[in-house]
């Protein structure tokens, strides 16, 4: 999935304001402007459309958690220079607090049938054995089931 696209749903199923996108990236020590953010969420044939970079989306994701938990104690993630889907997948789960359970609710209420041990391998660390890369289809169910769950009547 594009990052663009990733911002724009989400921004969608929680009904972010400009104003709160922008202080999303400031959660995470990051300054953009609304001009930037604009740009981000514009359609891919608008000529003022920008690719959002990888390391934007992770710093964007960063203030995710740190406004839905709270910042934790010392040193704050460094925001990763190359996101994997799996890598979006995780940092969603952690923003939101899901549990497994919670995770698989998302996927049912998006029509896609999925087990514990198919969702695990998605957050193993990529050398392990049981590791899976997740495919566009996963993440997009996943955040269509967060926005079926977060703003049902769209």
């Amino acid at each position: 999935m594009e990052n663009n696209d990733i911002l724009r749903r989400i921004r969608y199923t929680f009904d972010f304001s400009d104003v709160k996108m922008v202080a999303l990236f400031g959660a995470a020590g990051h300054e953009v402007t609304r001009e930037q953010m604009d740009a981000w969420l514009k359609k891919d044939d608008d000529p003022s459309y920008q690719v959002c970079s990888d390391m934007e989306l992770a710093i964007f994701l960063n203030g995710l958690i740190n406004d839905r938990r709270g910042k934790r104690e010392g040193a704050q993630p460094v925001p990763e220079k190359r996101l994997t889907n799996n890598i979006i997948f995780k940092k969603l789960k952690i923003a939101m607090n899901f549990t497994a359970d919670d995770v698989l609710e998302m996927m049912t209420l998006a029509d896609f049938a999925m087990s514990k041990h198919e969702l695990s391998a998605f957050f193993r660390k990529p050398d392990h054995k049981h590791y899976r890369p997740c495919k566009d289809q996963i993440l997009r169910n996943f955040l269509k089931g967060m926005l079926l769950k977060y703003r049902p009547a769209s």
